[in-house]
């Protein structure tokens, strides 16, 4: 293959690893933000209330919040600054060479509060919120998509 042929791809590949991360960042984006809603609200979550699902056991326990705010407020500050930085990654020089390693350092702390809240859901509470494990989920994914282009930025691949 050629030089050329080979920068074309690993510019297409970052493209679509970035591409990906802003879904990942959409789909935490939307379930945070309903999990606030549902906050704000003061209502239930739409959720399967059967044997270890119990959205609002999750919800309105004590593991629900860090000095006094929410989690679920917390994801959305968190998922919209991860895409505003992929977003801006394309047009601001200085994040085209350290935005890789901002977003790596966010969802490696979101991951792994992401598995602390699994472990406080399966072990602490002995309950689990689907929709919080969909945020979790996506975080986790968004974790090692931010891994993989963190590895590409560095020339690792």
């Amino acid at each position: 293959m050629s030089t050329a042929a080979h920068h074309f791809d690993a510019a297409r590949s970052s493209s679509n690893l970035r591409y990906l991360a802003l879904v990942l960042a959409a789909i935490g984006l939307f379930v945070s933000s309903y999990l606030s809603y549902v906050e704000l609200t003061d209502t239930s979550a739409i959720c399967v209330e059967n044997g270890a699902f119990n959205c609002d056991l999750v919800q309105k326990s004590i593991y629900s919040e860090i000095l006094g705010i929410k989690i679920a407020y917390l994801g959305v500050v968190t998922y919209l600054a991860l895409g505003a930085l992929l977003v801006a990654e394309a047009r601001v020089a200085l994040l085209r060479e350290y935005g890789p390693v901002l977003i790596f350092g966010i969802t490696l702390f979101g991951f792994l509060y992401s598995v602390w809240l699994v472990y406080v859901q399966a072990f602490r509470l002995e309950a689990f919120c689907p929709w919080c494990l969909a945020q979790e989920a996506a975080m986790t994914l968004l974790f090692f998509v931010s891994i993989l282009r963190l590895r590409k930025s560095l020339g690792s691949d």
